[in-house]
């Protein structure tokens, strides 16, 4: 079995057959045979069953007498579990799970700005400062500048003092990190340290206008080197595909 560390075995089973259903490995009103699972996992009968258990729970199965356990249909998943928006970005992401991040980012954010610039707190100011510093120390450490990233984001969120809207986080929190793993594992990218500052500025001197304004730059900015890393992507395939091949 896939180990992911810090799992134990029953973690991880959810985790390997989470990604798989997500992935497609088994379509919508497809049959899963947990017998199967024991013997490709290597994990015992009791595992399996509560990793199906806590997969019912999130809307990719359902248990029926006579029919046995089954994939339901994308429509009955739970899309907004953290563990589905993780499993979704976490391998090789579609075009269409990225827009729809990038569009519910365009919703939440700017809407968050705004309440924080009328509503942040010293320690919200500060979160967001330590968090600002935290990407300038990263340097071309990826791992370290996608850790600050959400960190300012999440602080971001927190200070509109909104239950409901900080819950967001887990969609903010998978589109960032998915475009952040994309791009900044690329090793070229904007700096996105100015755009951040800005908006910092804006929510600490309470200015609603200039945080949205900042706001928007800075998915603009996202959205640009992702676009921008894709474009290089494709030339380089089309490069190769037109290097003259060797002869036998």
């Amino acid at each position: 079995m896939v180990t992911h560390p810090g799992k134990g075995l029953h973690g991880q089973a959810v985790e390997e057959l989470g990604r798989r259903i997500i992935r497609g490995d088994y379509p919508p009103g497809s049959v899963v045979d947990p017998v199967r699972f024991e013997t490709e996992l290597g994990v015992s009968k009791t595992v399996v069953r509560e990793a199906m258990r806590v997969l019912a729970s999130k809307g990719l199965l359902e248990s029926k007498q006579k029919r046995g356990t089954t994939i339901r249909p994308r429509a009955d998943w739970n899309l907004l579990d953290s563990d589905l928006l993780r499993w979704q970005g976490s391998s090789a992401p579609t075009d269409g799970f990225l827009e729809d991040l990038a569009e519910v980012r365009a919703i939440v954010e700017p809407a968050g700005a705004r309440l924080a610039a009328a509503r942040r707190t010293p320690s919200d100011l500060d979160a967001m400062r330590q968090a600002l510093e935290a990407m300038a120390a990263a340097g071309t450490d990826a791992d370290a500048m996608v850790e600050a990233d959400l960190a300012f984001h999440r602080a971001l969120l927190d200070a509109a003092h909104n239950e409901l809207l900080s819950r967001m986080e887990v969609v903010i929190e998978a589109g960032l990190r998915v475009r952040d793993r994309i791009v900044h594992g690329a090793q070229h990218f904007s700096d996105s340290i100015p755009v951040h500052q800005e908006l910092l500025d804006a929510v600490e001197a309470g200015d609603p206008d200039a945080a949205v304004a900042a706001v928007a730059s800075l998915l603009a900015q996202a959205s640009d080197d992702l676009a921008a890393l894709r474009a290089g992507e494709e030339h380089d395939d089309n490069v190769t595909d037109t290097l003259p091949k060797e002869t036998p």
